[in-house]
């Protein structure tokens, strides 16, 4: 099951309603892009990350039980795994990511249960 995927950890700092767009994202080994996009409905929560140059300018998705810990002074959000372990996720669709249950199942199961994305190695 990959429902608690898609939602925040009660000790991610997140609340409910906050910008997120802009904020930068770090991964356990280095910053990783910033935030295009992201969503902080209940049981569908994500940020769309945007990596520029890191990856060749892929979008990737993750979903909000990724999230360790946002720092709102700083603009920063700093998510489980590593970079070879993100750049390695399901590419982001983004005309699939919200109608396509396949691939939302798909992402859900490369990032959980359980963190880093499912007992794989950082």
């Amino acid at each position: 099951m990959t429902e608690h995927v898609w939602s925040y950890t009660s000790t991610s700092g997140h609340l409910a309603g906050t910008d997120l767009i802009g904020y930068k994202v770090e991964a356990s080994d280095g910053g990783i892009g910033k935030v295009d996009k992201h969503s902080d409905e209940v049981g569908d929560a994500y940020l769309v990350v945007d990596t520029g140059v890191w990856i060749f300018g892929k979008e990737v998705l993750l979903p909000a039980s990724t999230v360790i810990r946002i720092d709102p002074r700083e603009r920063k959000i700093f998510v489980a795994g590593t970079k070879e372990q993100i750049e390695n996720a399901p590419e982001f669709h983004r005309d699939k990511h919200l109608s396509d249950p396949t691939y939302r199942e798909e992402v859900g199961t490369y990032y959980g249960p359980g963190i880093p994305f499912g007992g794989r190695p950082a």
